[in-house]
């Protein structure tokens, strides 16, 4: 990767206003377009996720790739690598209900984030099928959190 795409990645670190305004324009593309975007996104299976802000109590709205593992709707808390994990993180630790959309659908769900063994197992599929997770988590010295998502 460029210098420059280098630091357009690492600026969402750092400044969650660019941060919102690139998640505001996934969740349009999503809802327009019946849950596909393109871009970087393009053929990525994604959902938003509306979760209960850990700190505020208001509602936010995550735009998230997701995997299909072994039957389970994983999310990874990646972060692109990161040095913290993203906030959907810690609002589902605080409450693991949620709302999530999925293409056209939209249902509750309850998050519940997999255990240590069961999070290495998953994360090797997840890597071997995506590398760039693999990367995600050598940029890191966290262990990135996975979770499963069940219908409510």
């Amino acid at each position: 990767m460029s210098e420059t795409g280098k630091d357009n990645k690492d600026k969402y670190f750092t400044d969650r206003g660019a941060l919102d305004d690139l998640n505001r324009g996934i969740i349009e593309e999503f809802r327009a377009n019946g849950g596909k975007v393109g871009g970087p996104f393009a053929g990525s299976t994604l959902l938003l996720l509306h979760s209960t802000g850990a700190k505020s109590g208001q509602q936010r709205v995550s735009p998230l790739a997701y995997q299909e593992v072994d039957g389970r709707m994983l999310i990874v808390g990646s972060y692109a690598g990161g040095p913290k994990a993203p906030a959907w993180v810690h609002n589902l630790r605080a409450d693991p209900r949620a709302r999530i959309e999925v293409g056209t659908d939209a249902y509750d769900v309850v998050s519940r984030e997999l255990p240590t063994d069961e999070r290495d197992a998953a994360y090797t599929k997840i890597a071997e099928r995506t590398p760039v997770f693999a990367e995600y988590q050598a940029k890191t010295t966290r262990t990135i959190p996975l979770f499963e998502l069940v219908r409510a």
